[in-house]
């Protein structure tokens, strides 16, 4: 695997990555863990929750962790930079279209339907979020009846005490990574 393969990889996912955030968590799976193999969901999944404690958007965050675990710190900058550069280039592209088209009706109309697909884009990776989560994996053909025991328990506690004890969020997250570490070793 060339740390070329990957950039031209993140340079796809980042082509395709309307919505971006969440919505870019099924292309990366897809990519590597389905199509080319490079990790496993276990690791992925791993990857996912550290991208989502560590500052930074999200996108950026997977990318860059998958690009390390992949290719150590060439493949890092690979995956990152793949995964900007055609957001960073079609920002500039819409932000010059918008300023000149700001009053017609069409492109009004056509942001609509862009926050739509964004929106089921976002529904998905969150589908995906949850089912690594709590069956361990992503797979079509998930067993939806039997979830994994120690991650509802988690997941249940950790929601109690959000909701109903009112612990900060970092909290529940050092929580959950030592429950997770005394309860999966």
């Amino acid at each position: 695997m060339s740390v070329w393969n990957l950039f031209i990889t993140f340079l796809k996912i980042g082509l395709l990555s309307i919505g971006g955030g969440y919505a870019i968590i099924p292309l990366i799976q897809e990519q590597v863990v389905v199509s080319n193999s490079w990790i496993s969901e276990k690791v992925f999944t791993d990857i996912i929750t550290i991208s989502q404690m560590t500052p930074g958007p999200l996108a950026v965050n997977t990318s860059t962790f998958v690009g390390l675990q992949i290719g150590g710190i060439a493949g890092a900058l690979a995956a990152t930079i793949g995964c900007i550069s055609c957001g960073v280039m079609i920002s500039l592209f819409l932000y010059t279209f918008f300023l000149t088209h700001e009053k017609s009706i069409y492109v009004m109309e056509m942001q609509k339907g862009l926050k739509s697909a964004s929106l089921g884009l976002i529904i998905s990776a969150a589908f995906t979020i949850v089912l690594l989560a709590l069956y361990g994996t992503a797979a079509p053909g998930t067993d939806f009846l039997s979830p994994n025991g120690i991650a509802v328990f988690i997941f249940s506690a950790m929601l109690l005490m959000v909701r109903k004890g009112n612990v900060h969020p970092v909290a529940v997250m050092l929580i959950s990574g030592v429950a997770g570490f005394i309860l999966y070793r």
